[in-house]
């Protein structure tokens, strides 16, 4: 698989005139923020930049994000008009996005989670209130667990809703906090099993439906299950 060559390497999913699609590690931000620490936005701006002999600066829209801790498919526009373009299908939420988590406990077979979130600020931190609760944002997703290994389950998880942290939140809510999640659950260790799987969208010129995907690192404790992942 091509890579970024940059440092830390990204490995590339999908590249065309109007999208750059990555593979994020976990650790690393979506963009830049106040600790100077390298973010995903600038080290593909990089990428660009030495790749095609770009001089100044590239554009790449950021068009949606991922947390610190969480890895897996992250995309970026390369022109305004297809930065509109995808934009405006989020806005409609017509992208489909599907999550693989690694949670503690023993969930449903199935289910389905509806909360109010309410996200503060200033302490980065969501929390699950009442309904009509003011700026609270309704919020919903369907999941499927795959494999049960004694006290921790694989889960699939689909998003009708797109929140701040909304799958750490919600599932720590019904007692399944997802492992690693010193935020929203007991930490068990230094990254957190959240794993963006699977982006489906209409290619905005082709306007063809494209399906990306990355499959989790091989690493505690996704290898630690036998299943294999289907779309």
């Amino acid at each position: 698989m091509k890579t970024t060559g940059t440092n830390p390497d990204i490995p590339i999913i999908y590249e065309d005139n109007h999208l750059l699609v990555v593979d994020k590690p976990a650790g690393v931000l979506s963009q830049e923020d106040r600790t100077g620490k390298p973010d995903l936005l600038t080290l593909c701006r990089e990428y660009l930049k030495k790749e095609y002999g770009k001089p100044g600066n590239v554009f790449l829209g950021l068009l949606h994000r991922l947390d610190k801790p969480v890895s897996g498919v992250i995309m970026f526009a390369k022109t305004s008009k297809s930065a509109s373009r995808i934009s405006e299908q989020i806005r409609k939420r017509k992208i489909g996005k599907t999550y693989l988590t690694v949670v503690t406990g023993k969930p449903p077979e199935n289910g389905f989670l509806d909360h109010y979130l309410l996200k503060d600020e200033k302490k980065n931190l969501v929390t699950v209130v009442e309904r009509g609760i003011k700026r609270a944002k309704h919020s919903q997703l369907i999941f499927q667990t795959l494999e049960q290994r004694n006290n921790l389950a694989l889960l699939k998880v689909k998003l009708i809703t797109g929140r701040a942290h909304q799958i750490r939140v919600q599932f720590s809510t019904e007692g399944f906090p997802v492992w690693g999640d010193e935020k929203y659950g007991k930490a068990e260790a230094n990254s957190i099993a959240l794993h963006a799987y699977e982006l489906t969208i209409e290619h905005p010129t082709l306007k063809k439906e494209k399906v990306f995907t990355a499959h989790p690192p091989n690493q505690k404790p996704w290898n630690g299950f036998k299943t294999k992942i289907k779309s």
